[in-house]
């Protein structure tokens, strides 16, 4: 079965040439051309990754990303932005976009991000695979369960999406480690990000707000001033 693509964008020329390089790579693509469509066409069609322009007719790119977050904290969300809308692109991966692109952008990185974003989500099936052991990580209060992808805090059950979720996990695979922002962009996003470093800040700060009892101080998750980030030791 071909995996589905839902293109949320009003520009009738870039969702073409979307839809036509999404369905030469063998998806299934699936157009709407304003937010109000594409929460409708998001509940019916039950796509396998988002593609979303911010600036859209009616409901914003940014109501609709918050609106399938609430129904779906795993779905890869690919958003769409103008290079002027900075503070809106911060907005769109704190309510929970996993990536995105600035317009104009290359058809082939736009392809080599959504195959990306859709290996992440084979990688995180084959860890559900029931003869796989379930592989633990437990600190003082907070547990990962990677083959069940679940997360206890002080806090209680933490909801997180699937890149809050590998963040976490290669964050807490090596404790002590520290990473740079580079670092963390490569082995968590997994292809070349360069000058995308905030993008791994608005990730760290989500992931404090949902583990950490303080995100002021935080005792998983925390920041190396002038280097980057490491998994508290204790």
């Amino acid at each position: 079965m071909n995996r589905k693509i839902l293109i949320i964008e009003d520009d009738p020329d870039i969702a073409q040439l979307i839809t036509m390089h999404v369905d030469e790579a063998g998806y299934e693509a699936i157009h709407a051309d304003n937010g109000e469509q594409g929460l409708l066409e998001f509940a019916a069609s039950s796509p396998d990754l988002l593609v979303l322009d911010l600036m859209l007719p009616g409901i914003d790119g940014l109501e609709v990303c918050k609106q399938v977050r609430k129904q779906n904290e795993r779905i890869p969300i690919l958003m769409l932005t103008a290079k002027s809308t900075e503070l809106d692109r911060v907005l769109g991966l704190e309510l929970g976009a996993d990536d995105y692109l600035t317009k104009p952008f290359s058809v082939v990185e736009l392809m080599a991000r959504i195959k990306a974003l859709l290996r992440r989500v084979d990688a995180l099936s084959e860890s559900h695979k029931p003869q796989q052991s379930p592989t633990l990580f437990k600190f003082d209060k907070l547990t990962i369960d990677t083959a069940r992808h679940k997360v206890e805090s002080p806090k209680g059950k933490v909801e997180l999406t699937a890149r809050e979720f590998d963040l976490l996990v290669y964050l807490a695979s090596s404790p002590g480690h520290v990473f740079s922002r580079a670092q963390l962009l490569d082995g968590v996003w997994g292809y070349d990000h360069d000058g995308y470093e905030h993008t791994v800040n608005t990730h760290i700060n989500r992931l404090r707000i949902k583990i950490e009892d303080d995100p002021a101080k935080p005792e998983y998750v925390q920041t190396v001033w002038g280097v980057g980030y490491k998994f508290g030791e204790s």
